[in-house]
C-alpha cells in the first residue's frame, strides 16, 4: 500500500510513445490474431470449439509449469488431450496440427525437434484466457442477484490484488460499488419472490453474508485510496459505496428477517397466542409499513403464501391479481375483525325446504271462454269449408237475401250455389251471421236459365245479415 499514495501503472496514463506500451499493444494483437485466426477455421462458431480450445491451452500450460510430462509434437498433445478430457470425435490431429501453427504463428509456443515449448508471450496470455473462463464459470454458477454480488467482491480482490501493487485494476473500486447498487436493485424486485419460495431462506443467507463480506472489502478498500490524488472523485465514489452497502445489509437482513417471522407464523397456536388487539393493529400497520419496518406488507404476506403446502391451497386465489384489484377498505377491515370476534357457530341442524315445482297456469275468464273456444272452432271449421267470397260480399252490403247471396258471392252455377248455401250454413252455425226466414228478399236473374231450382222459392227470399262483434 506504499505506492498507493502515487499515480499507479496504466496504460492510459504511458506515453504513447513508450516501447513498453507498444509491447503491450502488440501482445493484445498476437491474441486477437489467435482468435482471429481459429475463427477463420470457424472453430469459434459454437461454446464448445472454444472450450476444446481452452483445454489445449492448459495441457500446454501444466506442460510449462512441470506438472506433466513434455510434450514431444501434435501426436503427443492429440493423445494426451483423449487421455485427460475422454473421446471427442470433434478433435483431429488435423485440428490438433492447425491448432499448433497458429500458436506458433503468433510466437505463444515454439516448436523444436524434441518439444512443443511454451513462450513467455503464451503464458501470460492462456493465464488471462484461463482465468478469465474460470471468473465466468463462477460467475453463472451464482443467481441474479449473487452474480452482481460476486463480481464486486471478485472487484475487490483484483483491486487488492494490483492497485495496492501499484498497477492498475482498472477502476475497481467504482466497479465494486456499482455492481452492489445493482445487485441492491435486483434484491429489491426479488423480495417479493425469495418470500414466495419456502426454500429461499438459505439463499437470502448467502446474499447476506456477501454483503458483510463485501461491507469489510469495502472499507478496507475505501481506506486504502484515501491517500489516492484524486480526492473529489474519490470522495463521490466513497459516499456512494458506504450508502450502497449500508441499504444492501439492511434490505437483505430484513428480507431474513421477514422470512423468519413468516415461518414463526406458521408455528403459532393462534388460539392462545394471537390478541384481537394486536393482530387489529398488525393489520393496520401492514397496509401502510413505517420507511424501513420489517414489518411484511399485505403483498408479501399474500406472495408467501402462495406455496402450494396444502392442497388446492393455490386455487384459493389469493394471489391472483384481478382478485385483489385494490387494497380493502378501513371500514372492511374492521367489519372483518368485528365478524371474526363475534361469530358463533351454528349448532342447530339445518332444516331444509323443499320447495314444490308449482307451474302457474294461464286463467281465462268464463266470459272470455265461448269466444275463445268459438274462434278455434271457427277456425277449424275455415279449414274444410271455404267462406271467403261470402264473408267478403257480407262485408261489402251488410245484409243480402239468399238467392242474391250464393249468386254474387259465387255464380249461378249449380255447384257454386251448393257451395254457397253450404258457406252459409257454416257462418249461421258459428255465429257469424244470421238469418231472417221473414225478410222476403227478392230473387235474382232470370230463373228459366238456371239449371237448378228452390224447392221452395220462399227459401231464397230469406235474409242473411252479419253479425256484429
Amino acid at each position: 500500500m506504499e505506492k498507493m499514495d502515487q499515480s499507479l501503472i496504466s496504460i492510459f496514463n504511458m506515453d504513447a510513445d513508450k516501447p513498453e506500451l507498444l509491447q503491450t499493444m502488440r501482445d493484445m494483437a498476437a491474441l486477437a490474431g489467435v482468435l482471429n485466426d481459429l475463427s477463420d477455421k470457424e472453430s469459434f462458431q459454437a461454446p464448445k470449439n472454444v472450450l476444446r480450445f481452452i483445454r489445449v491451452l492448459n495441457l500446454i500450460n501444466q506442460e510449462a509449469l512441470g506438472m506433466t510430462d513434455r510434450i514431444e509434437n501434435e501426436d503427443t498433445l492429440f493423445y494426451r488431450y483423449r487421455h485427460t478430457y475422454g473421446y471427442d470425435e470433434e478433435m483431429t490431429i488435423e485440428y490438433m496440427k492447425h491448432l499448433t501453427y497458429v500458436l506458433g504463428k503468433f510466437n505463444w509456443i515454439t516448436k523444436t525437434a524434441k518439444r512443443i515449448k511454451m513462450r513467455d508471450l503464451g503464458k501470460r496470455m492462456m493465464d488471462v484466457l484461463i482465468r478469465l473462463a474460470n471468473d465466468s464459470l463462477a460467475y453463472y454458477m451464482n443467481d441474479d442477484v449473487a452474480r452482481s454480488l460476486f463480481q464486486a467482491k471478485r472487484d475487490a480482490e483484483i483491486s487488492e490484488a494490483y492497485d495496492d501493487k501499484g498497477i492498475s485494476g482498472g477502476n475497481k473500486l467504482a466497479s465494486m460499488i456499482k455492481n452492489v447498487e445493482e445487485a441492491i436493485l435486483l434484491l429489491t424486485e426479488r423480495e417479493l419472490e425469495y418470500l414466495a419460495d419456502r426454500n429461499a431462506l438459505s439463499q437470502v443467507e448467502v446474499i447476506h453474508q456477501l454483503m458483510k463480506e463485501l461491507e469489510s472489502k469495502m472499507i478496507e478498500r475505501l481506506a486504502k485510496f484515501e491517500t489516492f490524488d484524486q480526492e473529489l472523485v474519490f470522495a463521490s465514489i466513497k459516499q456512494r459505496g458506504m450508502t450502497a452497502i449500508s441499504e444492501g445489509t439492511k434490505i437483505s437482513l430484513g428480507t431474513i428477517n421477514k422470512i423468519l417471522k413468516f415461518a414463526h407464523l406458521q408455528e403459532t397456536d393462534f388460539i392462545e397466542t394471537i390478541q384481537p388487539d394486536l393482530l387489529r393493529n398488525f393489520i393496520v400497520q401492514s397496509f401502510d409499513p413505517p420507511i424501513g419496518s420489517d414489518i411484511p406488507n399485505a403483498l408479501q404476506i399474500l406472495s408467501f403464501m402462495e406455496q402450494g403446502q396444502y392442497e388446492e391451497e393455490e386455487l384459493d386465489g389469493l394471489w391472483v391479481p384481478v382478485k385483489f384489484a385494490s387494497p380493502l377498505s378501513p371500514n372492511a377491515i374492521d367489519e372483518g375483525i368485528n365478524y371474526i370476534e363475534n361469530y358463533e357457530p351454528v349448532t342447530d341442524e339445518i332444516e331444509e325446504e323443499v320447495e314444490e315445482d308449482f307451474r302457474e297456469t294461464d286463467e281465462i275468464m268464463e266470459d272470455k271462454l265461448d269466444e275463445i273456444m268459438g274462434d278455434s272452432k271457427w277456425q277449424m271449421t275455415k279449414q274444410m269449408i271455404h267462406t271467403e267470397h261470402i264473408e267478403k260480399y257480407l262485408d261489402e252490403v251488410e245484409e243480402a237475401g239468399l238467392d242474391e247471396l250464393v249468386i254474387q258471392a259465387g255464380s249461378d252455377k249449380w255447384s257454386d250455389v251448393l257451395n254457397g248455401l253450404i258457406g252459409v250454413s257454416a257462418l249461421v252455425a258459428n255465429k257469424k251471421a244470421d238469418i231472417d226466414e221473414k225478410a222476403n228478399r227478392k230473387l235474382q236473374g232470370n230463373m228459366e236459365e238456371r239449371d237448378w231450382r228452390w224447392e221452395d222459392d220462399e227459401q231464397g227470399s230469406y235474409g242473411i245479415r252479419k253479425r256484429r262483434k
